[in-house]
């Protein structure tokens, strides 16, 4: 197999899905690559790559799952970052670029990135936050609310207090 381009991370080599998906329409050019959501909702996307061969059997499959806004890329792209992840997987399952890893450049950089990240130390709500947001869940604005309430540690009667104002909205 010829030896594809590949970029290191933390001193092993990678090989990014764009090189894997370039040797694949070169050497198996009566093969098909496709893809398909298996899921989109809660701000979540699950992509299989299937890949097929001249004959329509198939040879290899990917799967990926990725959470909007969970990365950078993820804010604006996290469908298309699925389903590249999916082909790059689906790709090495087919051993298209697996000298060192199943997994893609992308795919480790993510990792690499989130696991060097310091999870996000939430603070205690006071109590004129907690009744500012109790007053905008009473005034409909419950969306506003939900998005401030992960932000907190609450307490208990904290969150009974505006998870009842939001019900009632």
């Amino acid at each position: 197999m010829t030896k594809l381009k590949t970029v290191n991370i933390k001193g092993k080599e990678y090989v990014e899905v764009n090189e894997r998906i370039k040797y694949f329409r070169s050497n198996y050019k009566d093969w098909a690559l496709s893809t398909s959501i298996l899921e989109l909702e809660n701000n979540r996307c699950v992509i299989q790559a299937t890949v097929y061969d001249k004959d329509d059997r198939i040879m290899s499959t990917g799967i990926a799952y990725e959470v909007e806004g969970s990365s950078f890329i993820n804010k604006t792209s996290f469908i298309e970052n699925c389903e590249t992840s999916a082909i790059g997987r689906a790709l090495g399952n087919l051993g298209i670029g697996i000298d060192t890893s199943v997994a893609s450049y992308e795919e480790v950089a993510n990792a690499v990135k989130q696991q060097s990240s310091k999870p996000a130390v939430k603070e205690e709500l006071s109590e004129e936050k907690f009744n500012a947001m109790l007053k905008a869940a009473n005034e409909g604005k419950a969306h506003l609310v939900k998005s401030k309430m992960d932000n907190y540690n609450l307490l208990a009667h904290q969150e009974g207090a505006l998870n009842a104002a939001l019900n009632n909205k």
